[in-house]
């Protein structure tokens, strides 16, 4: 991306110093941050949760608390004037007009009760007088700039009828509307999967060019970094370490603090043709690499597989109409069919709404198949009573994405830790204490934390007592579902590191459920795809990566973002291609009273 130097920034912030209050005492949580950005330029910040970027983004939308937050000092000069000198009245005419900002998290910061038009009408008549009726034909002509299908149709859907790379992209459409000057993109393509990713990145880009724009990226992965920006700004605990171009920043970094960022973002292709796990290199504060001296991880091909799925199908039914009567079936999951041996890991991967994470629940029993059968240590799970699946329960343990909504937020961890010891009655009180320092310990993190609240630990941290709370059955099978997507990179390596310890020390077996291509190419032994409910394709991971037979299966690999600017792919064609809908509508059959699937197949089941 070309930028023209000699023109004056669209943004300038000097000197900047943001303040919490903390305690009684104003704590900074932005020290000294100075930065500039011209049209067309874009300019990422970068680093790990905490270290002061999306406090940035909101000091320059004035969005801070009103109470307990405060620009203790410094100017943020938008178009040579000084935004901290605006009052509220000033920057609500600024905000969306002429600075937009993208978030994180689409489905929150979309209304709920508001459908697309609306939504994005608002800010076309608030700044810029449309009528309704101009409104809702911009509206059309937004959503189809940011490649929605039938933009006519989903106009008037509300925000959960759309998938997550689609709710980013109605994201996108709303800040556009008024074509500002600056847009403010905060972590906009940190959960979606690795193909809407490069769709959502590559939309930017071109959206950029088109309206001379100026981009501030906010990211914690250097892959991003190296794919979008021009230059880079790395943060750490409020504080700049280091700034300079993209090609720099990547080529000569200067901080260890970069350099353990640039190390930790996992790369396709560094296991050559190993079929083992291998753990990610760690690299400390003083720039010193270390990698994990863990066991061997051969799998035994003739061991009695833990875990047998033969022709497993999940469905839901969609009801409607007074009588809620059945109007169509989600096919979440089509005859799915795997082993899973003692001490291995099968990654399970594919983009949202594939069926990925129905096939987790499904087998541990919490959602209940149509088809199919699911047999753990000999034993298949359809026969078992109540009691008896209860008991086997213990056995198989789950690790869910969201660590914080896991978590009781009234409850203590170490409360949370021992509940299903004491509920299974394997431990008293006393002796579940015991136990539960013992995994606290065996996670990584003191015992005396066992007091604290979830809402006082780190996501890593917060993950890491899920995953205690998961051993603490001693299970031998962990379904772990999307259980490092949404961390940074650095503790996403830390995550996986922990989990291949465990597995060697304790011979667990893992369904890996993913859609970070490279993160499942360290972490497994064997990897099956999944589209549409169904495995495309399972293999070995040295196959499966290296020689991908299924097109699917290619587009997820092409999709991979690589950590190195040099390489930044030529300007891609974009498709707003999703995966099509699992949901078939269905047909009454009065003289039989049942239900009959319609679409590719047409399958007969009993009302």
């Amino acid at each position: 991306m070309m930028t023209d130097q000699s023109q004056n920034p669209v943004l300038d912030i000097r000197n900047l110093r943001t303040e919490f209050r903390v305690g009684g005492a104003w704590t900074p949580a932005v020290k000294d941050l100075s930065l500039k950005i011209r049209r067309n330029e874009t300019v990422a910040v970068v680093g790990e949760s905490g270290s002061g970027k999306s406090v940035t983004a909101l000091s320059i939308m004035r969005l801070l608390p009103a109470y307990g937050a405060r620009i203790a000092k410094g100017q943020i000069l938008f178009d040579g004037e000084d935004l901290t000198q605006k009052t509220e009245r000033q920057m609500a005419a600024i905000r969306g007009e002429q600075i937009a900002m993208i978030f994180q998290e689409p489905m929150t910061s979309l209304n709920p009760t508001m459908t697309v038009a609306q939504q994005l009408g608002e800010p076309l008549r608030i700044h810029r007088g449309m009528s309704q009726a101009d409104a809702t034909r911009e509206a059309l002509a937004l959503l189809e700039r940011v490649r929605i299908p039938a933009a006519a149709r989903r106009l008037h859907e509300f925000p959960h009828q759309f998938s997550g790379g689609m709710r980013q992209r109605v994201m996108i459409a709303m800040a556009l509307a008024c074509k500002p000057k600056l847009l403010i993109a905060d972590e906009p393509t940190t959960a979606l999967d690795v193909t809407v990713q490069a769709q959502i990145l590559e939309l930017i880009k071109e959206l950029q060019d088109e309206e001379n724009m100026g981009v501030l990226f906010i990211t914690h992965d250097m892959g991003v970094v190296a794919d979008v920006a021009d230059r880079a700004l790395v943060m750490r605990r409020g504080d700049v370490l280091e700034e300079g171009s993209c090609i720099d920043i990547f080529a000569r970094p200067a901080h260890p603090y970069t350099r353990s960022l640039i190390h930790a973002v996992p790369q396709l292709g560094s296991m050559g043709a190993s079929d083992k796990p291998m753990p990610f290199p760690v690299m400390d504060e003083a720039g010193q690499e270390t990698t994990p001296d863990l066991a061997d991880g051969t799998v035994d091909p003739g061991a009695a597989p833990i875990l047998q799925v033969r022709n497993l199908t999940t469905r839901f039914d969609i009801r409607g109409g007074i009588l809620r009567r059945v109007r169509g079936r989600v096919h979440a999951v089509e005859n799915v069919s795997f082993d899973l041996r003692p001490g291995e890991t099968l990654a399970l991967v594919g983009e949202s709404g594939c069926g990925k994470s129905t096939t987790g629940r499904t087998l541990l029993h919490l959602e209940k198949p149509v088809a199919g059968e699911v047999v753990v240590e000999g034993k298949r799970l359809s026969d078992l009573s109540e009691a008896e699946l209860r008991k086997q329960r213990c056995r198989m343990q789950m690790i869910f994405q969201d660590p914080f909504a896991s978590l009781d937020p009234r409850q203590s961890v170490g409360d949370a830790i021992a509940e299903p010891l004491l509920v299974h009655g394997l431990a008293n009180a006393g002796k579940s204490r015991e136990i539960v320092d013992g995994l606290l310990t065996r996670v990584g993190l003191s015992p005396a934390v066992r007091e604290r609240f979830p809402h006082e630990f780190s996501g890593g941290q917060r993950q890491r007592i899920c995953i205690a709370r998961a051993l603490a059955m001693r299970p031998k099978l962990i379904v772990a579902d999307e259980s490092v997507s949404a961390l940074d990179v650095s503790v996403k390596a830390q995550i996986v590191n922990l989990m291949l310890e465990l597995q060697a020390d304790l011979g667990l077996s893992y369904l890996f459920i993913s859609h970070d291509m490279a993160v499942v190419e360290r972490i497994s032994h064997r990897v099956a795809v999944m589209y549409l409910g169904e495995i495309v394709e399972i293999g070995p991971r040295s196959a499966i990566f290296g020689n991908p037979q299924h097109p699917y299966t290619q587009k997820l690999l092409s999709a991979v973002l690589l950590p190195d600017p040099s390489q930044r792919r030529q300007r891609r064609k974009l498709s707003s291609d999703e995966i099509p809908s699992p949901v078939r509508a269905v047909d009454f059959i009065p003289a039989t009273r049942r239900f009959r699937t319609v679409g590719p197949e047409h399958i007969v089941m009993q009302v």
